[in-house]
């Protein structure tokens, strides 16, 4: 299926690329908002693979638990002379040979790999010794190459959340962060993007005085109305070679919103089911998990951590939070109590855009469910 109008977006990060590397991006947004397919859009079919080599890093899906685990997701390992591998990856990309350099698991010949070289005697220094500079060191040392043969190498982190908690004399990120810097506004040597949809981390590293003048925020947000019905007319036309009326549209907008996913999966529904039985259905499933969510606070006693201190959080606090939004769909985060509003980000049931200070639900599905039930 083709992508559908993100132009906005792809320009803006298209850009950033054109230009000299100054400054981190988080590209973030609320859950299956797109931020993946967009960023594979730019980077399978906008690139010139003459001009740069991307290299993304998925976390999605992959369990991370220690060091050794990021480690491993970051390398792969060889055991043949490194110079002779980096010749052989650029001989390909030049050559647009899709089957060369299997190992390297590339995406097809647009300059994608999803790890970063190594021999196979360092990367068991790397994992015996835990000594992160030194790993930083050697990405350094092969994007230095990267530049030397003509190209400009970019980092994409999908998923950065995942090693948020991770510890190796303190916090991995942190060090990360300082990495990510040096190779942005210092050296100027490669750009890097991080995806999340964790509005929390963003929130976190938003404040982060570290960060400052140091990063800038992409968000990829839901559709906004317009786009969402011409999303509908280009999905009907692919999945269903007609068109929906204006009523459908506006029915389907009313349950949904643009969260571009429950489009698709209403539209490819209409393919054996009643449009008004789809989104019931749907709306009727949002509200049973919403339902159980809440009656299982009755028999658990919800917590979490702010800085060092594990707070516990009300059943009624709760409840209270959610009734705000029975009339608005954003309202600032300030008027409902931090503990309260993390809870129920961490839950995936609020947004929080940390840029703008609001939250709002995760979806008009979501919206839906709340206001049905209060």
């Amino acid at each position: 299926m083709k992508f559908f109008n993100r132009e906005k977006e792809i320009y803006k990060i298209l850009s950033i690329i054109e230009g000299e590397p100054n400054l981190i991006y988080f590209i973030f947004g609320p859950i299956n908002s797109g931020k993946t397919a967009l960023i594979n859009e730019i980077i399978n079919n906008r690139l010139d693979k003459n001009k740069y080599l991307v290299f993304y890093i998925n976390l999605r899906g992959i369990f991370i638990s220690k060091y050794e685990d990021f480690i491993e997701v970051l390398f792969e390992e060889y055991e043949e002379p490194f110079i002779d591998k980096i010749k052989r990856l650029f001989l390909s990309l030049i050559r647009d040979s899709p089957d060369v350099i299997k190992s390297y698991a590339l995406l097809n010949i647009t300059g994608v790999v999803d790890s970063i070289p190594i021999p196979k005697n360092t990367l068991n220094e790397f994992l015996k010794n835990k000594n992160a500079k030194n790993v930083f060191r050697y990405i350094t040392n092969i994007l230095i190459k990267i530049k030397k043969e003509g190209k400009q190498p970019i980092l994409i982190i999908d998923e950065l959340q995942k090693i948020g908690d991770m510890k190796i004399n303190g916090f991995l990120i942190y060090e990360l962060f300082n990495y990510f810097v040096d190779l942005t506004k210092e050296l100027h040597l490669c750009h890097v993007f991080c995806l999340s949809s964790d509005s929390l981390f963003i929130e976190k590293i938003y404040n982060e005085a570290m960060l400052n003048n140091r990063a800038n925020y992409i968000l990829v947000d839901d559709f906004e109305k317009d786009k969402a019905l011409k999303f509908m007319d280009f999905l009907a036309q692919e999945i269903l070679n007609k068109k929906l009326s204006n009523d459908e549209k506006e029915l389907i907008y009313s349950h949904v919103g643009g969260k571009p996913i429950l489009i698709k999966t209403v539209i490819n529904s209409l393919r054996y089911e009643n449009l008004e039985d789809i989104l019931e259905s749907m709306l009727n499933d949002e509200i049973a998990k919403l339902d159980m969510f809440l009656e299982v606070l009755d028999y658990s006693k919800p917590k979490v951590e702010i800085g060092d201190e594990t707070i516990e959080i009300k059943k009624e606090e709760i409840i209270n939070a959610l009734k705000l939004f029975k009339d608005k769909y954003v309202i600032p985060k300030k008027e409902i109590a931090t503990p309260v509003y993390v809870y129920l980000v961490k839950k995936n049931i609020l947004f929080l855009n940390p840029q703008r200070g609001i939250l709002k639900p995760q979806s008009f599905l979501v919206w839906n469910a709340i206001k049905r039930l209060f």
